[in-house]
């Protein structure tokens, strides 16, 4: 596993182009392909279209989008998006565009043509303040989903038809998170209840539901712990007198994970209920590029990633880290998840087990988010202020994490 150098970075505003050439600059020549100014009308948000051609540019305020063409450099304008949480989302195949919209203290959805932007269906949504949206990968299904005092979420065609509507329970907090298997086939919905219910594409029923509680009992389940390995100094390596203050860095401690027995008792997180966004609920959840496996994390077990078997509708495994999990992301070409918590480290697992990673650097590289690279060979790992980019050998990352799973490491 190889590092490249750091780079100054703002904001955590990083990501591949989809063609995988760019990372807002390219990556063979480093001088600046183009630059975009808004002007006075300021900017919120930033994303690529689906054929790394547009820019569509979020004003303040949600007053419009203005989609940039870096081929032509022609300008277009999509009035009233909704200030939501996910607003905007693209078919996989990248031909439309659907966009939730507020007007008249109605939500709205409108579908957008990419090639020219042109306005293919507009239909509003029965919901009391819609919160966001997202294309099934097949393109053929829009999952839109209302606020989480309402516990909904409706299943609409390309063409506007409503075809179901989803409702778990009522009287209480609702969705927090939503994600499609890239098969289109399931639709995992994660409530504040810190349960995943699975719908099937079919009937659009309820096939399961996933609990997150603090305790593992059953012996099938395979629990990795990460534990500090403070490293062994021989009287060789001491010096005398003692280096003073400030002469160089000490020894950092390395990190290992350990197969805990079961039972196993999960940290948890009294979650303040009385104050805004409370941290209790399925935060996130994301499907491997086979839809083979579910990654989880319920807010109120910060430190615990949940992997679940979707053929077989099961828990499969669980790695408690020693700090709150910030992000995680499957590779995009095989079941391997990138976990970071805001440290130095890059875990990453796989069915044949776990590895944690030191990303090298002067001071702490404290990874706060991650994003694959669409080959899967490489990915970037973000702090605060810098991002570097971190390149994989198959091959060996799979060998090292089979020996690391013989070891329990």
């Amino acid at each position: 596993m190889n590092f490249s150098e750091v780079f100054k970075l703002s904001s955590l505003l990083c990501k591949f182009s989809p063609d995988g050439k760019y990372l807002v600059w390219s990556l063979e020549q480093p001088e600046w392909h183009c630059k975009i100014d808004e002007g006075s009308a300021g900017l919120v948000a930033s994303c690529w279209s689906p054929d790394g051609r547009h820019i569509l540019n979020t004003t303040e305020f949600h007053l419009r989008i203005t989609v940039w063409s870096l081929c032509t450099k022609s300008v277009s304008y999509i009035k009233y998006p909704k200030a939501c949480l996910q607003g905007i989302t693209f078919t996989r195949d990248g031909r439309y565009m659907a966009l939730a919209e507020r007007r008249d203290c109605k939500d709205y959805v409108s579908i957008f043509v990419c090639s020219d932007w042109q306005l293919l269906r507009h239909f509003d949504t029965d919901t009391q303040d819609l919160t966001g949206i997202e294309w099934a990968p097949n393109g053929c299904v829009l999952a839109v989903w209302d606020t989480c005092l309402e516990y909904k979420i409706l299943l609409y065609s390309l063409d506007g038809r409503l075809l179901s509507t989803y409702s778990a329970y009522e009287w209480s907090l609702g969705i927090k998170s939503v994600a499609w298997s890239p098969s289109s086939q399931f639709l995992a919905v994660g409530s504040y209840d810190g349960k995943v219910r699975i719908l099937n594409h079919v009937t659009w029923k309820m096939i399961t539901e996933f609990g997150h509680p603090a305790a593992i009992n059953d012996p099938k389940i395979v629990v990795y712990k990460e534990a500090e390995k403070s490293p062994q100094l021989g009287l060789g390596c001491l010096s005398f007198p003692p280096p003073r203050a400030g002469a160089g860095p000490l020894p950092s401690s390395e990190s290992k994970y350990e197969i805990a027995s079961v039972p196993v008792s999960l940290q948890t997180l009294k979650p303040v209920t009385d104050r805004a966004n409370p941290k209790i609920g399925i935060g996130m959840l994301a499907f491997s590029p086979d839809s083979y496996f579910l990654a989880t994390r319920n807010d109120n077990i910060p430190n615990a990633v949940w992997v679940w078997d979707i053929q077989k509708l099961r828990l499969f495994a669980v790695l408690e880290q020693l700090s709150p999990v910030r992000a995680f992301q499957w590779d995009p070409q095989q079941p391997r998840l990138a976990i970071c918590t805001g440290g130095s480290r890059l875990y990453l697992w796989s069915p044949a087990g776990c590895m944690s990673v030191q990303v090298p650097g002067e001071g702490d590289f404290a990874v706060l988010s991650l994003c694959w690279h669409l080959s899967g060979d490489s990915m970037a790992l973000l702090s605060k202020d810098h991002f570097c980019l971190c390149f994989l050998e198959t091959e060996a990352v799979v060998g090292t994490a089979c020996r690391q799973l013989g070891g329990h490491t």
